[in-house]
């Protein structure tokens, strides 16, 4: 009985967070049609509550803004908005922090989170999967100069905490596996395993690390 409640038990934990997960999301973007004068409402045209259209709407309008926001006019309407955000003082630092981490984030030209990295940590003879985040800069670049690389260590199992490091690029080994497979491995505390790598079983730095 006990093996058998154990298996039911993986089969349907992912599947209940997985749901709950998602009616969290859905629940949260259908409050964006609160903003939405109640006449024009999917309720009220409709007459019936349809759940996911918050969904809908927020992905039509994200689209809309990426469209609008890449010809002249759209340029010119985010700068006079970011400059009109620069005006005050509290908006300004949250808003140009989130905005300088997403930049980076998400960027298709930006290094970050593009690599995974096999370093020592938090002591030589340790060893632990951390993320290149770019390089150090700043008086920390005078300070170490072009051959040291920055890296992201995350925690386990919560992968959004974690240690910020600066270290010699020959002591960082990059690894032949995505950024999704290493994630899943530091989650699941080492339990998902990513598949098997076709490197040579000796490990050497990634001597070209940050020269693209």
């Amino acid at each position: 009985m006990k093996k058998y409640f154990v298996t039911g038990l993986l089969i349907w934990i992912p599947l209940v967070i997985t749901f709950v997960v998602l009616a969290w999301i859905i629940t949260t973007l259908d409050q964006i049609l609160l903003l939405v004068p109640p006449t024009f409402r999917p309720d009220a045209l409709l007459g019936f509550h349809v759940p996911g259209i918050g969904v809908v709407v927020s992905l039509v309008v994200i689209v809309a803004t990426g469209l609008a926001a890449a010809n002249f006019v759209g340029q010119r309407m985010v700068r006079f908005w970011e400059s009109l955000l620069s005006r005050i003082p509290v908006v300004k630092s949250i808003y140009y922090s989130v905005k300088q981490v997403s930049d980076t984030l998400l960027s298709s030209n930006g290094q970050a989170f593009r690599k995974a990295l096999l370093i020592q940590y938090p002591r030589e003879g340790m060893w632990t999967i951390g993320f290149q985040t770019g390089s150090p800069g700043g008086d920390a670049a005078h300070h170490l100069g072009n051959d040291f690389v920055s890296v992201y260590v995350p925690t386990t199992p919560n992968p959004t905490s974690g240690f910020f490091l600066m270290l010699p690029r020959k002591d960082a080994i990059e690894l032949d596996m995505s950024v999704d497979e290493a994630l899943k491995y530091i989650i699941s505390m080492g339990v998902v395993s990513p598949p098997p790598s076709n490197r040579p079983p000796a490990l050497k730095p990634a001597a070209a690390l940050l020269n693209q």
